[in-house]
Protein backbone atom coordinates (compact mmCIF):
# COMPACT_ATOMS: atom_id res chain seq x y z
CA UNK A 1 0.00 0.00 0.00
CA UNK A 2 1.11 3.54 -0.77
CA UNK A 3 0.05 6.06 1.87
CA UNK A 4 0.20 9.85 1.80
CA UNK A 5 -0.02 11.62 5.16
CA UNK A 6 -1.07 15.26 5.02
CA UNK A 7 -0.15 16.79 8.36
CA UNK A 8 -1.27 20.19 9.62
CA UNK A 9 0.05 21.31 13.00
CA UNK A 10 2.60 24.07 13.64
CA UNK A 11 4.40 22.29 16.53
CA UNK A 12 6.53 19.26 15.59
CA UNK A 13 6.47 18.01 19.19
CA UNK A 14 2.69 18.20 19.48
CA UNK A 15 0.36 15.26 19.91
CA UNK A 16 -0.49 15.60 16.22
CA UNK A 17 3.20 15.45 15.36
CA UNK A 18 3.60 12.31 17.45
CA UNK A 19 0.61 10.65 15.79
CA UNK A 20 2.01 11.52 12.36
CA UNK A 21 5.40 10.01 13.25
CA UNK A 22 3.75 6.92 14.70
CA UNK A 23 1.71 6.45 11.53
CA UNK A 24 4.88 6.61 9.43
CA UNK A 25 6.77 4.08 11.55
CA UNK A 26 3.79 1.74 11.89
CA UNK A 27 2.92 1.69 8.20
CA UNK A 28 6.53 1.36 7.10
CA UNK A 29 6.98 -1.59 9.45
CA UNK A 30 4.11 -3.24 7.57
CA UNK A 31 5.87 -2.74 4.26
CA UNK A 32 3.89 0.30 3.13
CA UNK A 33 5.44 3.10 1.13
CA UNK A 34 4.78 6.37 2.97
CA UNK A 35 5.10 9.98 1.90
CA UNK A 36 4.40 12.96 4.15
CA UNK A 37 3.24 16.45 3.30
CA UNK A 38 3.99 18.36 6.51
CA UNK A 39 2.33 21.63 5.56
CA UNK A 40 3.86 23.87 8.21
CA UNK A 41 7.33 22.41 7.67
CA UNK A 42 6.86 22.97 3.94
CA UNK A 43 5.84 26.59 4.57
CA UNK A 44 2.80 25.81 2.43
CA UNK A 45 1.21 28.82 0.74
CA UNK A 46 -2.37 28.71 1.95
CA UNK A 47 -4.10 31.25 -0.30
CA UNK A 48 -5.26 30.97 -3.88
CA UNK A 49 -4.24 33.87 -6.10
CA UNK A 50 -3.31 34.62 -9.71
CA UNK A 51 0.28 33.54 -9.11
CA UNK A 52 -0.95 29.93 -8.95
CA UNK A 53 -2.00 30.05 -12.60
CA UNK A 54 0.88 31.79 -14.34
CA UNK A 55 1.01 34.78 -16.69
CA UNK A 56 -2.06 33.56 -18.59
CA UNK A 57 -4.32 34.06 -15.55
CA UNK A 58 -7.38 36.10 -16.42
CA UNK A 59 -8.06 39.59 -15.12
CA UNK A 60 -10.34 39.64 -13.22
CA UNK A 61 -9.27 36.27 -11.86
CA UNK A 62 -11.67 33.35 -12.41
CA UNK A 63 -10.42 30.64 -10.11
CA UNK A 64 -12.26 27.64 -11.58
CA UNK A 65 -11.55 28.50 -15.21
CA UNK A 66 -7.96 29.57 -14.59
CA UNK A 67 -7.13 26.58 -12.43
CA UNK A 68 -8.55 24.21 -15.04
CA UNK A 69 -6.66 25.89 -17.87
CA UNK A 70 -3.41 25.81 -15.90
CA UNK A 71 -3.97 22.18 -14.94
CA UNK A 72 -4.57 21.17 -18.56
CA UNK A 73 -1.54 23.15 -19.74
CA UNK A 74 0.72 21.84 -16.99
CA UNK A 75 1.44 25.38 -15.80
CA UNK A 76 0.21 25.17 -12.22
CA UNK A 77 2.92 26.07 -9.72
CA UNK A 78 5.25 23.18 -8.93
CA UNK A 79 4.18 22.92 -5.29
CA UNK A 80 0.59 22.28 -6.39
CA UNK A 81 1.60 19.87 -9.15
CA UNK A 82 3.73 17.92 -6.66
CA UNK A 83 0.78 17.45 -4.31
CA UNK A 84 -1.46 16.34 -7.16
CA UNK A 85 1.16 13.75 -8.15
CA UNK A 86 1.23 12.50 -4.57
CA UNK A 87 -2.55 12.08 -4.56
CA UNK A 88 -2.45 10.12 -7.81
CA UNK A 89 0.39 7.96 -6.41
CA UNK A 90 -1.36 7.14 -3.14
CA UNK A 91 -3.76 4.31 -2.37
CA UNK A 92 -4.63 5.83 1.01
CA UNK A 93 -4.50 9.40 2.33
CA UNK A 94 -4.38 10.14 6.05
CA UNK A 95 -5.16 13.68 7.17
CA UNK A 96 -3.69 14.47 10.59
CA UNK A 97 -4.92 17.71 12.15
CA UNK A 98 -6.53 19.35 15.19
CA UNK A 99 -10.14 20.52 15.03
CA UNK A 100 -9.91 24.31 15.18
CA UNK A 101 -13.09 26.37 15.23
CA UNK A 102 -15.18 23.41 14.08
CA UNK A 103 -13.04 22.72 11.03
CA UNK A 104 -9.55 22.03 9.74
CA UNK A 105 -6.68 24.49 10.22
CA UNK A 106 -6.53 27.22 7.58
CA UNK A 107 -3.30 25.87 6.10
CA UNK A 108 -4.98 22.53 5.37
CA UNK A 109 -8.02 24.21 3.84
CA UNK A 110 -5.58 26.22 1.73
CA UNK A 111 -3.97 22.97 0.60
CA UNK A 112 -7.39 21.77 -0.57
CA UNK A 113 -8.21 25.09 -2.24
CA UNK A 114 -5.00 25.08 -4.26
CA UNK A 115 -4.52 21.36 -4.96
CA UNK A 116 -8.11 20.35 -5.76
CA UNK A 117 -8.23 22.31 -9.01
CA UNK A 118 -10.81 22.31 -11.77
CA UNK A 119 -10.31 19.41 -14.21
CA UNK A 120 -8.45 17.54 -11.46
CA UNK A 121 -10.76 17.23 -8.45
CA UNK A 122 -13.91 18.73 -9.94
CA UNK A 123 -15.42 19.67 -13.27
CA UNK A 124 -14.74 16.23 -14.74
CA UNK A 125 -17.04 13.79 -16.52
CA UNK A 126 -20.22 13.90 -18.57
CA UNK A 127 -22.93 16.44 -17.88
CA UNK A 128 -26.22 15.32 -19.42
CA UNK A 129 -29.86 14.52 -18.64
CA UNK A 130 -28.75 11.36 -16.83
CA UNK A 131 -25.41 12.32 -15.32
CA UNK A 132 -24.16 15.41 -13.53
CA UNK A 133 -20.43 15.00 -13.88
CA UNK A 134 -18.24 12.40 -12.23
CA UNK A 135 -18.38 13.23 -8.55
CA UNK A 136 -19.65 11.84 -5.22
CA UNK A 137 -18.39 8.31 -5.75
CA UNK A 138 -16.71 8.87 -9.11
CA UNK A 139 -13.94 11.13 -10.31
CA UNK A 140 -10.22 11.52 -10.71
CA UNK A 141 -9.43 10.17 -7.23
CA UNK A 142 -11.80 7.19 -7.25
CA UNK A 143 -10.26 3.97 -5.99
CA UNK A 144 -8.49 5.66 -3.10
CA UNK A 145 -9.32 5.68 0.59
CA UNK A 146 -8.95 8.50 3.10
CA UNK A 147 -8.92 8.64 6.89
CA UNK A 148 -9.22 11.71 9.08
CA UNK A 149 -7.18 11.55 12.28
CA UNK A 150 -8.50 14.43 14.35
CA UNK A 151 -7.62 15.73 17.81
CA UNK A 152 -10.25 17.68 19.74
CA UNK A 153 -9.65 19.65 22.92
CA UNK A 154 -13.13 19.25 24.37
CA UNK A 155 -14.71 16.14 25.90
CA UNK A 156 -16.64 13.62 23.82
CA UNK A 157 -19.99 14.53 25.43
CA UNK A 158 -19.76 18.02 23.89
CA UNK A 159 -19.70 16.44 20.41
CA UNK A 160 -22.55 13.95 20.85
CA UNK A 161 -26.05 13.99 19.39
CA UNK A 162 -27.26 16.26 22.21
CA UNK A 163 -23.93 17.95 22.85
CA UNK A 164 -23.67 21.70 22.46
CA UNK A 165 -21.14 21.47 19.62
CA UNK A 166 -23.24 19.04 17.60
CA UNK A 167 -22.37 15.48 16.55
CA UNK A 168 -18.80 15.05 15.39
CA UNK A 169 -20.07 13.24 12.28
CA UNK A 170 -21.98 16.38 11.31
CA UNK A 171 -18.97 18.63 11.87
CA UNK A 172 -16.77 16.39 9.72
CA UNK A 173 -19.40 15.87 6.99
CA UNK A 174 -18.27 18.87 4.89
CA UNK A 175 -14.73 17.47 4.88
CA UNK A 176 -15.51 13.78 4.48
CA UNK A 177 -18.40 14.11 2.00
CA UNK A 178 -17.91 17.54 0.46
CA UNK A 179 -14.12 17.50 -0.03
CA UNK A 180 -13.03 13.85 -0.10
CA UNK A 181 -15.99 11.87 -1.44
CA UNK A 182 -16.71 14.56 -4.05
CA UNK A 183 -13.72 13.60 -6.27
CA UNK A 184 -14.33 9.90 -5.65
CA UNK A 185 -12.29 9.06 -2.54
CA UNK A 186 -13.87 6.47 -0.25
CA UNK A 187 -13.79 7.76 3.32
CA UNK A 188 -13.10 5.51 6.29
CA UNK A 189 -14.73 6.30 9.66
CA UNK A 190 -12.53 8.90 11.38
CA UNK A 191 -10.10 8.36 14.22
CA UNK A 192 -11.08 11.01 16.75
CA UNK A 193 -9.34 11.80 20.04
CA UNK A 194 -11.39 13.89 22.46
CA UNK A 195 -10.19 15.78 25.51
CA UNK A 196 -6.68 16.20 24.18
CA UNK A 197 -6.13 19.47 26.06
CA UNK A 198 -6.11 17.41 29.26
CA UNK A 199 -3.98 14.50 28.12
CA UNK A 200 -0.78 13.85 30.04
CA UNK A 201 2.37 11.97 29.12
CA UNK A 202 1.02 9.06 31.10
CA UNK A 203 -2.03 8.94 28.81
CA UNK A 204 -0.01 8.77 25.59
CA UNK A 205 0.74 4.99 25.57
CA UNK A 206 -3.00 4.26 25.49
CA UNK A 207 -3.48 6.81 22.71
CA UNK A 208 -0.60 5.34 20.72
CA UNK A 209 -1.95 1.82 21.16
CA UNK A 210 -5.39 2.85 19.89
CA UNK A 211 -3.88 4.64 16.88
CA UNK A 212 -1.64 1.70 15.97
CA UNK A 213 -4.58 -0.69 16.21
CA UNK A 214 -6.59 1.56 13.91
CA UNK A 215 -3.77 1.75 11.39
CA UNK A 216 -3.64 -2.03 11.28
CA UNK A 217 -7.27 -2.08 10.09
CA UNK A 218 -6.90 0.30 7.13
CA UNK A 219 -7.33 -2.54 4.65
CA UNK A 220 -10.22 -4.23 6.46
CA UNK A 221 -12.39 -1.28 7.56
CA UNK A 222 -15.46 -0.56 5.46
CA UNK A 223 -15.80 3.03 4.23
CA UNK A 224 -18.68 5.29 5.23
CA UNK A 225 -21.50 4.27 2.83
CA UNK A 226 -22.15 7.67 1.27
CA UNK A 227 -24.70 7.57 -1.52
CA UNK A 228 -23.13 7.80 -5.00
CA UNK A 229 -24.55 10.54 -7.17
CA UNK A 230 -25.16 8.83 -10.51
CA UNK A 231 -26.40 5.38 -9.53
CA UNK A 232 -30.09 5.90 -8.92
CA UNK A 233 -30.51 7.48 -5.50
CA UNK A 234 -30.84 11.07 -6.75
CA UNK A 235 -33.03 12.81 -9.29
CA UNK A 236 -31.04 14.35 -12.14
CA UNK A 237 -30.52 17.28 -12.55
CA UNK A 238 -32.08 18.48 -9.26
CA UNK A 239 -29.87 16.08 -7.25
CA UNK A 240 -32.66 15.64 -4.69
CA UNK A 241 -32.74 12.31 -2.92
CA UNK A 242 -35.57 10.27 -4.40
CA UNK A 243 -38.70 9.94 -2.27
CA UNK A 244 -38.90 6.74 -0.30
CA UNK A 245 -35.13 6.38 0.17
CA UNK A 246 -34.91 8.43 3.35
CA UNK A 247 -34.35 6.17 6.38
CA UNK A 248 -37.09 6.37 8.99
CA UNK A 249 -36.40 9.15 11.48
CA UNK A 250 -33.28 10.39 9.73
CA UNK A 251 -32.76 13.84 8.27
CA UNK A 252 -30.07 16.32 7.34
CA UNK A 253 -26.64 14.92 6.54
CA UNK A 254 -27.74 11.42 7.51
CA UNK A 255 -29.95 11.25 4.42
CA UNK A 256 -26.85 10.98 2.26
CA UNK A 257 -25.51 7.87 4.01
CA UNK A 258 -26.98 4.50 3.13
CA UNK A 259 -27.99 2.54 6.22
Amino acid sequence: MKTLIVHAHPEPNSLNGSLKDLAVSTLESLGHEVRVSDLYAMNWKAVVDADDYGPAASNPLRVARDSGRAFDAGTLTEDVRAEQRKLLWADTIIFQFPLWWYSMPAILKGWVDRVFTYNFAYGVGEHSDTRYGERFGEGTLAGRKALLSVTIGGPESHYSARGINGPIDDLLFPIQHGILYYPGIEVLPPFVLHGTDRLTEQDYPDVAKAWKERLLTLDSTDPIPFRPQNFGDYEIPSLHLKHGLEPLGRKGFELHVRH
